[in-house]
């Protein structure tokens, strides 16, 4: 089973190490879940086999693939503004990219190929540039770490989707974890990432991607070249004002520290239930919804409607349920939350 707790830091990996051994040495780097998926499995089931995001097109020669998850300290999510949440997010995937590196290293050392894909990337190749050469919310699934949800971010019952992951593809063949079966998300009866998008921008089982970037990514990319291009063909007494605006400040600040690149709207990380850490910092903060409107109500309405009389839903049709869970929720959420205030009684106690 995957990993799921935390050791200090020990030796190297030494011999011919199998999946519990790089697993530990993975949480004892820093890491703080870590699973195992199987490279044959992967190239068998990409997210969308019109666009394979599959380890052998990176190299035909990776057995596993090991996937690391880094927690986004909940803190962050209490915060008025965004900004705190989004560096985070860039210290996260600096501390991961080392984790990973080391891991990487040790392997190879001991004579087993291996390397790491980057966590954010962009395949200009794939849907015109809008995914990576590897889904890493698919790999944690498939390493056992948790199921998509409503919204599809990857929800782990630890932390909900409040994670960045990863993946280390190595020539070594580790046992692979098994998927985790039982849908991790609440929902169509929960739906708060879609009363909370600002964009609405949350489907049945996906996203308009589109519409989520809106907000997840105020200074990204395609903003920066829209802007550049107004910028061109502005009249030259206008030029100097646009490139001393708020927007230009934001594509450097983006470029500096991430901030406002990407993951600039939190809002359907920090509302979700799943995770303890959402019981533990987030629940009491985030219990009244803003951007609830009786609009978002009916299209939960909808939603629901939908699955209890089993419409024809591309987000959970045969190929993709693989990944939501196939035996649908069965009170996950509930049963965590039931520990959790066993242990803070206990804790109150002692």
């Amino acid at each position: 089973m995957p990993f799921r707790a935390r050791s200090p830091e020990a030796r190297p990996l030494a011999g011919t190490p199998d999946a519990a051994a790089v697993k530990h040495r993975a949480l004892e780097l820093g890491a703080d879940l870590a699973g195992i998926a199987s490279a044959a499995t992967l190239n068998a089931f990409p997210p969308d086999p019109r666009w394979p995001q599959t380890p052998e097109r990176i190299s035909p020669y990776v057995k596993s693939v090991v996937v690391l998850v880094q927690r986004i300290p909940a803190g962050a999510f209490r915060a008025k503004s965004t900004v705190p949440e989004q560096y985070m997010d860039m210290l996260v995937l600096r501390k991961m990219d080392k984790v990973a590196y080391r891991l990487a290293d040790e392997l190879e050392r001991l004579g087993h190929p291996t390397f790491v894909t980057a966590a954010q990337e962009t395949d200009w190749s794939y849907k015109r540039a809008s995914y990576g050469r590897l889904s890493t919310r698919h790999l944690g699934v498939e390493a056992g770490l948790g199921t998509l949800g409503l919204e599809v971010n990857i929800l782990t019952p630890e932390f909900g989707p409040r994670v960045y992951l990863t993946g280390i593809l190595t020539e070594l063949e580790l046992e692979p974890d098994q998927r985790i079966t039982e849908q991790v998300c609440i929902g169509e009866s929960c739906s708060r990432c879609l009363h909370s998008c600002p964009p609405n921008a949350v489907l049945h089982w996906g996203i308009d991607k589109r519409g989520c970037a809106t907000e997840a990514q105020e200074f990204g990319f395609m903003t920066m070249l829209q802007f550049m291009d107004k910028v061109i063909d502005a009249p030259a007494g206008e030029r100097t004002g646009m490139l001393q605006r708020r927007d230009f400040y934001g594509f450097w600040q983006g470029l500096l520290r991430v901030v406002g690149s990407f993951g600039d709207c939190p809002r359907c990380l920090a509302v979700c239930p799943v995770g303890n850490d959402y019981h533990a910092h987030l629940a009491e903060v985030h219990k009244e919804i803003p951007e609830k409107t009786p609009e978002k109500v009916s299209i939960q309405k909808r939603f629901k409607e939908a699955r209890k009389h089993g419409a024809d839903m591309p987000g959970l049709s045969p190929w993709n349920v693989r990944w939501v869970g196939e035996e649908g929720y069965k009170g996950i959420v509930a049963r965590q939350l039931q520990e959790f205030k066993k242990r803070q009684k206990e804790k109150a106690r002692g």
